[in-house]
């Protein structure tokens, strides 16, 4: 597991033993980054530049330390397993960017309230489990998602997703095994 791009291109990512943490492929990464950056969310910027992301179901960050990589200002990673913080800090280490991130020890659907809210929010929850419809509402709810946030969430490809009303399905992707789903969040 490497950085596709930016300032850590290149660089490899730490990813926490077992099977408890189902990194997401080099190519779905590299496709999403690249639809954030050139694609047709980034026609007034790229949402990325100066950006408060959040990483839910982090595992060993990858998805938020690509964001920081291309340009995000801070990332939060929220994880609740023990061998993939681990695995996240030692990439934080590596990277040099303990300064631009926070760490949550957390679950995404129980989530302590938001220091901060978070621009770009990527969710990663484990396949065929439902958690992603549930972790939106409760993320909206606790604060970590701000007002028109772009939110990504990465499903397995058979899997459909039950969209909370508030949020709006503006795209959605097939890459091998997963399916990638672009929301936006409520205005307020």
């Amino acid at each position: 597991m490497r950085i596709v791009a930016g300032r850590h291109r290149g660089r490899p990512l730490s990813a926490p033993a077992g099977e408890q943490t189902r990194p997401t492929s080099a190519l779905t990464r590299e496709s999403v980054f690249n639809i954030l950056t050139h694609g047709k969310f980034a026609a007034d910027g790229d949402p990325l530049q100066g950006a408060t992301v959040l990483d839910g179901f982090a595992g060993a960050g990858a998805n938020g330390l690509e964001a920081l990589s291309r340009g995000a200002t801070h990332a939060v990673f929220m994880e609740s397993q023990a061998a993939a913080i681990t695995a996240l800090r030692e990439n934080l280490s590596a990277l040099d960017e303990h300064a631009n991130a926070t760490v949550v020890h957390g679950d995404c659907l129980h989530p302590a309230r938001a220091s901060r809210p978070c621009e770009v929010v990527f969710l990663d929850p484990p396949y065929r489990q439902g958690m992603a419809p549930p972790a939106l509402r409760a993320l909206w709810s606790s604060g970590w998602i701000a007002a028109n946030a772009l939110v990504v969430v990465e499903l397995m490809k058979t899997e459909d997703l039950s969209v909370p009303e508030e949020f709006a399905e503006i795209d959605t992707r097939k890459y091998g095994k997963a399916k990638v789903i672009f929301l936006r969040a409520p205005a307020g």
